[in-house]
């Protein structure tokens, strides 16, 4: 599966591999927040969640806008989208060869191979 865009799918997964960056996407999934807002709740400087604003964006996964001296973060779906696409094409393709195995270990009755009797 090709992706036809610019979205690094290693920058997404490497993003969404740390708790507090999912905890920050999962708060800005109910809407827009400022910096601030997403800080609370996390025991860590403003320069650690500046850290993890910049992974989230370099991701892709959201994007910023200046709202006068405020600045909004929001998430970007597309983004996510693509990433959620990619894991659905993978999970129907290991389906689909998984279902190949057990049909062919039914059709070749090896699924429960008969056992020896031992003396």
């Amino acid at each position: 599966m090709v992706i036809k865009n610019s979205i690094n799918l290693d920058d997404v997964f490497a993003a969404l591999a740390d708790s507090t960056r999912r905890g920050m996407l999962e708060r800005l999934s109910r809407g827009p927040a400022n910096i601030s807002t997403l800080a609370d709740g996390y025991a860590m400087s403003q320069p650690a969640i500046s850290k993890h604003m910049r992974v989230l964006e370099k991701a892709g996964l959201i994007h910023r806008e200046k709202q006068g001296r405020e600045v909004r973060v929001s998430v970007n779906t597309r983004t996510v989208e693509h990433a959620r696409d990619w894991i659905a094409y993978y999970t129907r393709f290991w389906k689909q060869q998984f279902d190949a195995v057990e049909q062919y270990l039914d059709q070749h009755n090896l699924k429960n191979p008969p056992t020896e009797e031992q003396p």
